[in-house]
């Protein structure tokens, strides 16, 4: 069971899951808030309306799991500083709802965390035995969600694992609203050959990863019940600037771009950079998606799409 399943990750997720042999059927739980059915079009995963904050709902699709992965949120900084409640509700006491369905049947979860959760702490590259210093309401519920996720593995034997994305992109992220993410937000500016808007000085950077890397490590640990006593970075150490990334998406595209530069937006992380350590040491073999693949395909997928036909 996926919780969040018709969004961005989970949408890619329950079809990386769906295309193993190994599993048999696949249940994608989510509340289209900010997901879509659409996302789901030509898998055989079954898409059950329904917040993950309904208690008798969560016990009725766990009582048939075998694993859940838990990434239904509220997502954005920005969003979580127009109303921090809302992303209290969903990210910490949501959490705790699927972290109690999922005791009540010991079910092994598998649950998403943020990069976000190191804040303020300047080291590079990010490991995760540094402190975690929010500097936003969504940046604190996610140290809220991976808190509970690893106290009910210690307090309850709870099979576990946590990971902390970093700036995961691809095919099926939203553009279009005041909360999408920079590469969407690039891809269809740059499509519409409209400007691209950066706020800051745009030489704050991030570690890229792409979707389709994140989807085949949650599978791995889905099928293999992998748990494990700390959150793990899910990112490979790569380290890109903004503006950077706007060179990258002008070479992909073929295409002249403009940028206009904003103001800074409040709580928003200066560098972040993966230690991948501990991802390495639980998940061999593992080969990133570079980014100029990862932006090609994400490109391919807004090409295919009405709006840019």
């Amino acid at each position: 069971m996926v919780t969040g399943g018709a969004g961005f990750i989970g949408a890619n997720l329950c079809r990386e899951l769906t295309s193993r042999p190994s599993i048999g059927k696949v249940v994608a739980l989510d509340d289209l808030s900010t997901g879509a059915a659409v996302n789901l079009a030509g898998t055989n995963a079954e898409l059950v309306e329904g917040s993950i904050l309904d208690r008798d709902l969560l016990d009725d699709v766990v009582a048939g799991a075998d694993a859940v992965v838990h990434l239904a949120a509220r997502p954005s900084v920005p969003r979580s500083l127009a109303d921090p409640l809302a992303s209290h509700e969903v990210n910490a006491t949501g959490t705790m709802r699927v972290l109690e369905a999922c005791r009540r049947r010991h079910t092994h979860l598998v649950a998403a965390s943020s990069s976000s959760v190191y804040g303020s702490v300047s080291d590079l590259p990010k490991h995760e035995g540094l402190p975690t210093r929010p500097l936003s309401p969504y940046a604190a519920s996610k140290v809220a969600t991976e808190s509970y996720v690893l106290a009910h593995q210690s307090a309850f034997g709870l099979p576990a694992l946590v990971f902390r994305f970093f700036n995961v992109y691809g095919p099926l992220q939203p553009a279009g609203h005041a909360y999408a993410a920079v590469v969407p937000s690039f891809v269809d500016a740059a499509l519409r050959g409209e400007p691209l808007t950066v706020f800051g000085d745009g030489h704050q950077t991030r570690d890229f990863t792409y979707v389709g890397t994140v989807v085949r490590v949650l599978a791995d640990a889905v099928l293999r019940r992998v748990t494990y006593a700390n959150p793990v970075n899910l990112a490979f150490g790569t380290r890109v600037s903004v503006l950077e990334l706007a060179h990258h998406l002008a070479k992909t595209l073929e295409l002249a771009i403009e940028i206009r530069h904003e103001a800074p937006r409040r709580g928003d992380v200066r560098d972040s950079q993966a230690d991948d350590s501990a991802l390495r040491s639980l998940f061999t073999g593992l080969a990133a998606v570079p980014l100029e693949q990862g932006l090609s395909e994400t490109v391919r997928w807004f090409r295919s799409l009405p709006t840019y036909a």
